[in-house]
């Protein structure tokens, strides 16, 4: 099963349509963003949540000891590090790291190698902004993308769109933002539908794969 990560969650109501929906991971930011939430904020919304719902803290090129204590506080169980930290940085966290690599090209995949973490994160490059684009990269550099670390596709994904980047890639979660948004605001039901799209997608493929069985 797809795993599904709904990112830039910034109230509780929106992360609970999120877990009954069906979401994974629910993302919380504490990097510059209009998405940023704080230590407090974050903790009353990962106490809102039922078990076995991942929360994701995303930070960019923060100290260490500042995301530690963020993790303590917020009640996180994985980071998302989307700047330039290296492996030796990601090696030294106490939970789960999903390493975000920023795609403009082939050349950009071959960053990923010294990496050892729990996921790696493929993510829209674009000069002005470390994620949250908007925007989809050449999915086919995705799908050619061959290695020891599991996959989470990001960039550009929304509810029209994201089965064929399913179909084309196959990665082992997606992770959406601003395609389930309207007007800069996470919007319930769009989140509702970009997860039925997922879900459907895998109960299809689940009925042809025990076909071909």
């Amino acid at each position: 099963m797809t795993r599904i990560k709904i990112c830039g969650i910034s109230d509780v109501d929106t992360a609970r349509v999120a877990a009954e929906a069906g979401a994974n991971a629910i993302g919380l930011i504490f990097a510059p963003s209009r998405r940023r939430v704080a230590a407090e904020q974050a903790h009353e919304i990962t106490s809102s949540l039922p078990p076995f719902i991942a929360k994701v803290g995303v930070f960019v090129d923060e100290d260490r000891g500042v995301v530690k204590e963020i993790v303590a506080r917020a009640g996180l169980d994985t980071v998302q590090l989307h700047g330039s930290e290296t492996p030796d940085y990601c090696a030294a966290m106490s939970v789960p790291v999903v390493k975000a690599i920023r795609v403009r090209d082939a050349d950009s995949l071959s960053a990923l190698q010294p990496y050892r973490v729990a996921a790696l994160l493929l993510d829209t490059y674009d000069p002005e902004t470390l994620g949250g684009t908007g925007r989809p990269f050449d999915w086919n550099l995705a799908a050619k993308l061959r290695g020891p670390h599991p996959i989470i596709l990001s960039g550009g994904l929304n509810a029209t769109n994201v089965v064929e980047a399913l179909d084309r890639v196959r990665p082992f979660g997606v992770d959406v933002s601003s395609g389930v948004e309207t007007d800069g605001r996470k919007d319930h039901s769009k989140i509702c539908e970009f997860i039925r799209r997922v879900r459907e997608w895998d109960h299809q493929n689940e009925r042809l794969s025990l076909r071909g069985a």
